[in-house]
């Protein structure tokens, strides 16, 4: 079964909802005009820019909208939180769950991605859910265990059925915004590793359908080396993603 290709792209906290309208116009037509209609391309802007941006890509090929997060919670009384029906309905198709800034920064567990995982497949939406290791666990070669008890805790709740709509992002934390890159092999082994997770916990056909993209300053430079790896069907790109150019160059790399 053929594996969908993916370049995503993670505004992060940038871009105002002006810029952000400018971006989303530069970008939409170049890959529509230039890039392979067999690539998915996503964008995930600010909360704020969703619906505007998902009605610039509304009818466009292969071009998508997600939320760069979504609350565990349904509805309620949480302030400042966004629930991915509410994302569903401003226009979005994905969400990232479980990014390493999340992780970081606002002390969230692989435990919680699962409930956001469950929160966005019942809505609807394709969960991209980011793992990881940092600078301390890979030298220690503890990666794959880290990587192997993400996967466990944010996963293996999901049937089968539901693991079709999934998506999953490594990134090596020390390679976030750090303008350092594993490289190819280094990408591709913990790729192989985390397929052969998704084999000997689901299938080989969900290890097979499913799309593992790679994220950890992801270039235009770099790109096409690591596309070009078996277990590799894409990226996650950070700050490339902000210039139209170099995001659609980065599209147009996943061959």
């Amino acid at each position: 079964m053929s594996r969908a290709k993916i370049v995503a792209g993670n505004w992060k906290m940038n871009k105002d909802y002006e810029e952000g309208l400018s971006l989303a116009s530069e970008i939409i037509p170049m890959v529509e005009s230039e890039a392979s209609t067999g690539v998915h391309a996503i964008l995930f802007p600010p909360f704020v820019h969703l619906h505007a941006i998902a009605s610039l890509v509304k009818g466009k090929n292969h071009i998508y909208v997600g939320g760069q997060d979504c609350s565990m919670h349904t509805s309620g009384a949480y302030t400042g939180e966004v629930s991915a029906s509410m994302l569903r309905s401003a226009g979005a198709s994905h969400v990232l769950v479980g990014h390493s800034e999340r992780r970081q920064y606002y002390g969230e567990s692989s435990a919680d991605g699962a409930l956001k995982i469950a929160q966005a497949l019942a809505a609807g939406l394709i969960p991209v859910y980011c793992v990881g290791e940092t600078k301390d666990e890979r030298l220690g070669g503890q990666y794959e265990e880290i990587i192997a008890r993400q996967l466990q805790e944010g996963l293996s709740a999901l049937s089968e059925a539901q693991m079709a709509h999934v998506v999953i992002a490594y990134e090596p934390v020390w390679a976030i915004g750090t303008g350092l890159t594993a490289s190819p092999e280094q990408a591709q082994e913990v790729h192989a590793m985390i397929r052969g997770w998704l084999r000997n916990h689901f299938s080989a056909q969900v290890a097979n359908h499913t799309s593992i993209l790679y994220g950890g300053s992801v270039n235009a430079g770099n790109a096409s080396a690591l596309f070009a790896m078996e277990d590799i069907d894409g990226g996650l790109v950070g700050g490339a993603s902000l210039k139209s150019r170099d995001f659609t160059d980065i599209v147009k790399a996943n061959r």
